[in-house]
């Protein structure tokens, strides 16, 4: 059972990356939490509550992921002019033992 939900993990979290899939495993996602049909319907009252957490809160972990990777990238390539010059500047040693 360990390895069925790692590998879903694993899977959703690949696809998601991935900007050709990202769309359409997010209206998925959605798609699975809105229709009735889910692998613990929720009418059953804990376990149809558990695996709509589960999905939600892989969703928006991946989303979160990428919208800080994407603000890092964003905020790398506003570095100030003179900072630039400071870092090409820089020399790195390595010590000799």
């Amino acid at each position: 059972m360990d390895s069925i939900l790692k590998s879903f993990y694993n899977w959703y979290r690949e696809k998601i990356q991935h900007p050709k899939y990202r769309w359409l495993i997010i209206l998925g996602t959605v798609a699975y939490l809105l229709l009735p049909f889910d692998i613990a319907p929720d009418f059953i009252p804990i376990l149809g509550w558990i695996d709509d957490g589960l999905i939600v809160s892989l969703l928006v972990t991946e989303l979160s992921t990428l919208f800080l990777e994407h603000r890092q990238k964003g905020s790398k390539s506003s570095i100030p002019q003179e900072d630039k010059i400071n870092q090409e500047q820089t020399i790195d040693v390595e010590p000799i033992s």
